[in-house]
C-alpha cells in the first residue's frame, strides 16, 4: 500500500474521504522508513483546502487504536488516513476527527502483482520481459551493474578495514575466496583467514612449505595415511611440523566439496596456484596496479605449474593430461570477479577515479559470463554483450527475482504501473 501511495498507482478519479469529500494529491510526501508517519511533507487537497502533513497507511482502520497512535503526539500531523479497509474513524490525541480515505486500486494492479511474486519461473516476468520498453531495461541494467560493484566495495572496505589497510592482504583475501570459484568460495576465503600473509610471508623462500601450510590448513592432509607417494608424505610431515610451531588448527575437510566437479577444477590445483603467488613474496596487488591492459592482467593469471602439480590434479595418481592452472573462461572469471571490484574499490577508497574508469573498461572488454542466469535472461529477451552486463543480471536474479522484490525492481514497476492505469471492475 505504501508503494502504490508512493508512486501514484491508485485511482485518483476515486479518492474521496469517508465523508465524501472530494480528496487530490498534490505531493504524496517523502516516504519514512523510520518510527512514526509513514509519509512526511505531503500535500493534500481536500474539498478546495490545501493540507500540508504527513500521512500514515493501515490495511485495516482499526489499525490506527491498536497500534497506540490515537494516544501518541507524534501522529498528530497526520492530515490524511489511507487505508484498504474503512472500519472506524480515527482521530488526534485532543480528539479531532483525522480525514481517512480508501486506497482504490486497478485490480488489474492485484492481478499483476500475485502473478508475479507467485509465479513459479525463476524470473517471475519471464513472459512479459518483452513488454517493457527496450530503454528502461537498459537504464536498470547499468544501475545494477554498479550496485553490485558498490556491494563488492564494501566487502573489500571491511576486508582493508581488518587489514589494517594492507591492500596485498585485501588482494590474496579476495582472489582465495574466487578460486573457489562458487562452488567453494566459502572454504578458500576460510583457508586465506585460516592461513594469513603474515605467515606465509615467514616461509615464502620455501615453495614446499607454504604448500604444507596451505594443504595442511585445508584440511588436505592426513599424516596418519600411508602409501608410495613421497612428495604427499613430505606435506604431511612439514605441516605437523609447523602446525606444532605456531600452535595451528586445520580447516575440516567436510568443507571442500568436489562432487560432480570436474578434475580440472578439484581446489587442489587452485591451492596450489595460491602457492605459487606465495613464493617469494606475495606482490599481487602491486602487479594488478602496474598491469597496462587485458593482455597483461590475462598474462599475470596465465600460471604453468611446476613440480608435482604440472601433472596431477589432486594426491596420487598423475594425470594424462596436464593443464594449465586456469583455463581462458575461468581466467576470465577471476578478472571479473577479483580484479575489477579491487580495481573498482582502490579508485573508490583512494580517491583514484582512473580505477574506477579501468575497472568498468575491463568488464566492458571481457566477454559475458556463461551461466544458467545469463541464458535465462538472454533467452527472454535481454542482451548480454559483455562482463559488465552479465554481473548486472546476476546482481538482479539473486537481489530481486529471487527475493521477488518485484515493486522494487524497474521492470517489475513498469509492468505494475501499467496494469494499475487499466480499467477494471
Amino acid at each position: 500500500m505504501q508503494y502504490i501511495w508512493q508512486h501514484r498507482l491508485y485511482r485518483s478519479e476515486d479518492m474521496v474521504t469517508n465523508d465524501g469529500l472530494k480528496v487530490r494529491v498534490i505531493d504524496p510526501g517523502l516516504l519514512n522508513t523510520d518510527a512514526g508517519p509513514d509519509f512526511f511533507n505531503a500535500k493534500v487537497e481536500i474539498d478546495g483546502h490545501l493540507w500540508v502533513g504527513n500521512v500514515e497507511i493501515h490495511v485495516r482502520a482499526t489499525d490506527w487504536k491498536r497500534h497506540g497512535h490515537d494516544h501518541d503526539k507524534a501522529y498528530d500531523s497526520v492530515i490524511l488516513h489511507v487505508v484498504g479497509k474503512d472500519d472506524a474513524p480515527v482521530y488526534r490525541t485532543n480528539g479531532e476527527r483525522i480525514p481517512q480515505v480508501v486506497l482504490e486500486v486497478s485490480p488489474r494492479f492485484n492481478e499483476s502483482y500475485d502473478s508475479l511474486v507467485n509465479a513459479r519461473n525463476e524470473i517471475p516476468c519471464a513472459s512479459r520481459i518483452k513488454q517493457v520498453p527496450h530503454l528502461t531495461i537498459t537504464e536498470w541494467v547499468e544501475g545494477l551493474a554498479f550496485e553490485r560493484l558498490h556491494n563488492k566495495v564494501k566487502r573489500i572496505g571491511q576486508l582493508l578495514e581488518l587489514y589494517h589497510g594492507s591492500w596485498e592482504d585485501v588482494c590474496y583475501a579476495t582472489l582465495s575466496r574466487n578460486l573457489g570459484f562458487g562452488i567453494n568460495n566459502e572454504a578458500f576465503e576460510r583457508l586465506a583467514r585460516r592461513t594469513p600473509l603474515r605467515l606465509l610471508g615467514k616461509h615464502s623462500d620455501s615453495l614446499l612449505q607454504i604448500e604444507a601450510l596451505l594443504f595442511g590448513q585445508a584440511g588436505l592432509l592426513d599424516a596418519a595415511a600411508t602409501g608410495t607417494d613421497g612428495y604427499y608424505q613430505h606435506l604431511c610431515s612439514e605441516y605437523a611440523f609447523l602446525a606444532n610451531k605456531f600452535q595451528l588448527q586445520p580447516m575440516e575437510r567436510e568443507a571442500w566439496k568436489l562432487f560432480r566437479i570436474r578434475p580440472q577444477n578439484f581446489p587442489y590445483r587452485r591451492i596450489a596456484m595460491l602457492a605459487h603467488y606465495i613464493e617469494g613474496g606475495f606482490n599481487l596487488m602491486s602487479r594488478l596496479l602496474e598491469a597496462d591492459g587485458e593482455k597483461e592482467l590475462r598474462a599475470l593469471f596465465t600460471v604453468e605449474l611446476s613440480g608435482y602439480w604440472a601433472n596431477h590434479f589432486t594426491f596420487g595418481k598423475p594425470a594424462e593430461r596436464p593443464s594449465k592452472a586456469l583455463g581462458n573462461r575461468s581466467i576470465d572469471i577471476v578478472l571479473i570477479n577479483t580484479v575489477a571490484p579491487l580495481y573498482y574499490a582502490y579508485g573508490e577508497l583512494t580517491d583514484d577515479y582512473r580505477m574506477t574508469d579501468k575497472a568498468i573498461a575491463l568488464l566492458e572488454d571481457l566477454k559475458p559470463e556463461k551461466n544458467s542466469i545469463v541464458d535465462n535472461f538472454v533467452y527472454y529477451g535481454i542482451d548480454c554483450p559483455d562482463a559488465l552486463t552479465s554481473q548486472a543480471l546476476i546482481e538482479l536474479k539473486r537481489e530481486y527475482c529471487e527475493a521477488r522484490k518485484c515493486i522494487y525492481c524497474k521492470i517489475g514497476h513498469y509492468l505494475l504501473s501499467e496494469a494499475a492505469r487499466q480499467p477494471g471492475n
